[in-house]
Order: C-alpha cells, then structure tokens, then sequence
C-alpha cells in the first residue's frame, strides 16, 4: 500500500494458470472519496467512484472491499509487473475490388473501428467492433441500443435467443437483456481467436490451435490440441465440435470422447460456417470447402479470386457466400458455379450473414452493410444500376447498456411482480450458484447468473428463466434485487 497526505491506494491482483483469473482490483481513499479501478491486467480497466459522508466511512468501505477480494485470493502486487493477456487482433489487408460492379448497398452504418462481430434475426441485427461497442439495428437500419463493453468483440454468436459477445478481455458477455452480464471467463493462457456456443456450452478456439470447452456454470470441461495452429474457425452441434485451423477442419466429439475426422483444407481455414449436415470452411488459398458433417470428405469447392475472410450460406445451402481480401462479394451455386461477384463498396468482409434475400456484411472500414442479394437487384447491378446508399446515423438519444460490475448496480423491487421468478444465491460445494425458489421450476438446477452481482443469501427478481439441454436455466428479461 502506498499512501500519501489524505490518499491511500490499494494494488491487488489476481492470475493463477488455468482458472480463467487475470485481473486486477485498486482501491483509492482520498478524503471523503474512493474510487474503484478493475479489469484485465494490463489494461486501463473500469472505474467507479463513490463519495461517503466522512472520511472514516470511506476508510472503512475501502477496507471492506479489499478484505472481500483478498479473501476470493487476491494479492498485493505491483502494477506492470506481471504481463497482460495476450490478445491477437487479426491482421487483414485490403485491397480495391477487381469487380466490374459494385453491390446492390441498401444501408450501410459506420462503427467507427474495425469489426468483426455480426448476427442478425428476426428483429434485430447485431454488430460488434474492437472498441469494445455493439450496436443493434432494424433490419431497415434504424438503431435502436448500444452495448458498451470493457474490451474489444472478437465476435458475436447467438445460442437460440441468447447473444453473446466474445471480448479481447477473456470474458463472454450475454446480451439477451438491458443487463448484460459476462456469462464466462476464459484462462488467461488462452489468446482466443474465436468462439461458438452450443446449449450452453461454450467452445473456444484460440492462436496454439487448441480447442477449449468451458460449461455453463463457466468450468472446465475438456480441451483438444488440433494438429494445426492458428484456430480461426469453431462451430458446433449435437454431434460434434467443428475445429478450422491452418491444416484444415478437425471434428471432435461433444463429450471430449476424442477425434471422429480430420480433413486437411487448400490453404489454412480463416472462416467457418454451418448448415445442418455440413460445415463451410473459406481459406487463405482463395476457396470456400463444403465438408460433409458425418465423415469430414470435401464435397464442393467454390473458387474466388483472392484469400476468403468470412463465408455464411442461405438456409439449406443453396446459395454459397463468400467475402474475399480485395474488397469484393461472391456467390455461388450448391455445387460451386459461381452466379456473381461484387464490389462492397466499404472494404473487406470480414464477418457476414445471409437472411431473406439480404446479406448482412461487417468490413474493414468498421461498417455493417445491407446488400439487397435478390436476383432483381444482382441483375440490375451487373448491369450497373444500383441504389444511392443511406448513411445511417445515431439517434441523439440512443439507449446504452453496460454490464453490471457490482451489486450497487442493479434495480430493486420490494416484492416481485405477477409472473416474474424469484432466484436466490447460495454457497454450494465451495462455490456461490442460483437455484430457483419459484413453483414450477426444478429447485436443483443453476440458474446462469451475472457473477458480479451474487451475494450469499440475496433474492433476485427475473422475467422469465429457459431450460436448456444441459439442465440449467437461462435469464431472459431484466434482472432486478429482491429487498
């Protein structure tokens, strides 16, 4: 502890291989003042400050709080002595489309930084960027929130109705509420390249080519070291995690039972994809590979012109997409006879998704753009017809959304509202879990709760909770602390 006339600041951290901690906690007392500093070691972290009526009170809140982190297993340390996360930012060039077309733009929004996150529903689309923002937009382009998180999307994925935000800080954030919340915390030794969540279970790739499978209560189930390094693809289902890596596509099962195929791809696997029987792999040496999900054997090949960075299929497979290095959009045939190719218009895709004759694009220049992909508009754009591009803007007042770092944070009620479900924290096996105290809910199952924000013995108030096949409960809806 260093202290000076009025001001005292206490330095914490904690880092222990394998368990996902990498972090650290600093208090500072200044008079009647404490502020809060914490994140991922190595970064500038959040802050919180909070003023007391005497200096005594702050002296003895800031006490409280170190003594509960020491006893979680934090350390004094000294800041910059112990190496940050290691984060890789994927390194992409772009160069000029050699189309002679540009694409069919609807709209197309700025992000202002680079993305690489993006999926889109029924209602919404989703796009994250490595400022850490993601924003939600009509699928006419209007946007209606922002998420602000602490680190930069590495990607976005969806679970059902969950969206999850996989960030340079370790941590996967569920975004299904106006609460989001991190829902995992990846080891420290992990430098994550991407990620997938199926049922719960999160499936992370990562720089060593390794594959890493964490639960929904965030633990540890079974990892996997694929015969190649730098793991850019995971994708996953009932019957097997899908594993895209520079030597190619790797199957293992759900369970960590081992390998069930091994197909080596032409040229390392830079995007991945999935339809129900087959996975889409898009590559450095300029292809889209479909591989069939039983055995692993390439049953097509779509053929760019340059290194493919993202990849995404219509329902079934019919239409093939593919985005490549030099700024231009492709589209192919089931069977690999390429119908189209297309300027963006705005870089590089490095992230799409096809949804009712739309493509959704995430590019280079940090943009989500809406390409209007039905035949009318290709034709017409082939033959140089195209519609003027909307800009779209932020709202004025546009709703923002952070997680929640403390209990402070969430709403209270005195009594829960009709229909609502009641939850509760509770010590079990050493470790701090939610079970539910409503009727009609099996009593023994988690609840996947914001880690955050439980305390032993508190009540919590949600909107609706979800079994999930692994036999647990999903939140959906706000979260609010039961008085």
């Amino acid at each position: 502890m260093s202290t000076g006339s009025a001001v005292s600041t206490t330095y914490l951290e904690l880092s222990q291989e394998g368990d996902g901690a990498h972090k650290f906690y600093e208090v500072t007392v200044d008079g009647q003042v404490v502020t809060v500093r914490y994140g991922r070691i190595g970064a500038a972290g959040q802050t919180q400050t909070t003023t007391f009526p005497t200096a005594e009170k702050a002296r003895a809140a800031a006490a409280k709080k170190v003594g509960e982190k020491v006893r979680k297993g934090y350390a004094p340390a000294v800041p910059g002595g112990r190496a940050p996360r290691a984060v890789t930012r994927r390194q992409v060039s772009s160069a000029p489309s050699t189309a002679r077309a540009v694409a069919p733009v609807l709209w197309r929004f700025r992000t202002g930084s680079a993305a690489f996150g993006i999926h889109v529903d029924d209602e919404r689309c989703w796009v994250g960027n490595q400022a850490g923002d993601v924003y939600t937009l009509d699928h006419e382009g209007a946007v209606l929130a922002r998420f602000s998180l602490p680190d930069g999307v590495k990607c976005l994925v969806a679970d059902d109705f969950w969206i999850y935000a996989g960030c340079d800080d370790g941590k996967v954030y569920d975004l299904s509420s106006k609460l989001p919340f991190a829902a995992y915390d990846i080891a420290a030794d992990v430098d994550i390249f991407w990620l997938d969540i199926h049922e719960g279970v999160l499936d992370v790739s990562d720089r060593d080519g390794r594959l890493t499978v964490i639960d929904h209560e965030d633990e540890h189930q079974w990892s996997r070291r694929s015969q190649g390094e730098h793991a850019w693809m995971v994708r996953a289902d009932d019957r097997a995690v899908y594993h895209g890596h520079h030597r190619g596509v790797t199957a293992y099962a759900p369970d960590g039972g081992g390998e069930l195929w091994h197909t080596p791809t032409k040229g390392g696997v830079l995007f991945g994809w999935q339809e129900e029987d087959a996975v889409y792999a898009g590559t450095a040496h300029r292809v889209v590979q479909r591989l069939s999900k039983e055995t692993g054997a390439i049953e097509a090949t779509y053929a760019c012109d340059s290194a493919v960075y993202s990849c995404a299929t219509s329902p079934g497979g019919r239409f093939v997409f593919a985005g490549d290095s030099a700024s231009s959009v492709y589209c192919f045939d089931r069977d690999g006879r390429r119908l189209w190719k297309l300027g963006t218009g705005s870089g590089s895709a490095l992230s799409m998704q096809y949804r009712d004759e739309r493509l959704y694009l995430v590019t280079t220049d940090g943009s989500l753009v809406c390409v209007d992909a039905s035949e009318a508009a290709i034709s017409a754009a082939q033959q140089g017809t195209v519609p003027v591009v909307r800009d779209v803007k932020l709202a004025a007042a546009l709703p923002t959304y952070a997680p929640a770092t403390a209990v402070t944070a969430v709403s209270t009620v005195a009594q829960a509202p009709a229909g609502a479900v009641v939850v509760e924290c509770v010590q079990e096996a050493g470790r701090l879990r939610v079970h539910v105290l409503s009727d009609g809910y099996d009593s023994s199952w988690n609840v996947q709760f914001p880690r955050a924000i439980r305390e032993p013995g508190a009540r919590y108030v949600v909107d609706a909770l979800h079994p999930a096949a692994g036999g647990f409960y999903r939140v959906r809806g706000d979260i609010r602390r039961l008085l």
